[in-house]
């Protein structure tokens, strides 16, 4: 699980009425990170600044949520607690915390109008800890489905996968929450859509490493994860997803391994699919 790369925290906000939530993943000083927004209908906040070409290279937290574009308040609840902790870049005014909001479509699934906020998404903050975290139908994936491309019966819950490997001192992990339009590829997906499915989905994630990278490095690392997304989840990036990953290289400069860019992009390519195979092997029930 994320949490597994020193100097993440992460926590979770669940509303298990109304079938949404929030997960949120706290970084360290120092972090660097990057991202890349693909499919067709994304829901996000602050990820312009991911690109490489932009000033900020540092991100402080990244929350999935529940909700819709509704959901990407929760990330004022974020930048709050971040605040607080006086996390952020910093301006002549004071530290602005940067936090990235990721929200998928779960609208459809319970009460439409229960929807992740600015509390909730600093309860999430505070439910964060360093160790073992829950997966499964809990925060960002609470009201997650796959599978709505064959059809509003064919669908089946999704839910919060995680993954991680490791290859000496270094670690990368992945956290995704897996609410795709396609199903988890088996090898025996008929391509063909269902009648009405096309609509409300999108897969949300972070990839963590403690490998040395620069904001290129990270942006690379992106590339790959949705290389993994790709591999996973069939079909996958359409005009109604909005899958977006954020990489993140973490904690100060003396804390990190060097590592080869495009070793760590295998790993966050296949830490990615896990964490995708992973949800589908959650039992439906």
């Amino acid at each position: 699980m994320i949490t597994e790369v020193p100097g993440v925290w992460a926590g979770h906000w669940t509303d298990a009425v109304g079938r949404t939530g929030c997960t949120v993943a706290l970084f360290p000083e120092g972090t660097v990170a990057s991202g890349e927004v693909r499919g067709g209908a994304p829901a996000t906040r602050e990820t312009a600044l991911l690109a490489p070409e932009r000033l900020v290279d540092r991100v402080d937290a990244v929350v999935l949520s529940g909700g819709s574009a509704f959901g990407l308040a929760a990330a004022d609840g974020v930048m709050r607690f971040c605040e607080e902790q006086g996390a952020g870049f910093p301006t002549s005014a004071g530290p602005v915390p940067i936090v990235v909001g990721l929200s998928l479509y779960d609208l459809g699934v319970g009460d439409a109008r229960a929807r992740p906020g600015a509390d909730q998404g600093y309860a999430a903050c505070v439910a964060a800890a360093p160790g073992p975290m829950a997966l499964g139908r809990v925060g960002a994936g609470t009201g997650a489905t796959l599978g709505t491309w064959g059809g509003a019966d064919a669908g089946r819950p999704g839910g919060l996968g995680g993954a991680v490997q490791r290859q000496g001192d270094l670690v990368v992990a992945a956290m995704l929450a897996v609410n795709a339009s396609g199903w988890v590829d088996t090898g025996h997906i008929d391509p063909r859509p269902g009648g009405g499915g096309l609509a409300t989905n999108t897969t949300i994630g972070v990839v963590a490493t403690n490998a040395r990278l620069d904001k290129v490095g990270c942006h690379l690392l992106a590339q790959s994860a949705h290389d993994g997304l790709a591999r996973a989840l069939v079909p996958a990036h359409t005009r109604f997803d909005g899958d977006a990953v954020v990489t993140a290289s973490i904690g100060p400069d003396e804390a990190k391994v060097d590592a080869q860019v495009d070793h760590v992009r295998w790993l966050a390519m296949t830490t990615v699919e896990q964490a995708i195979r992973a949800v589908g092997a959650i039992p439906p029930a």
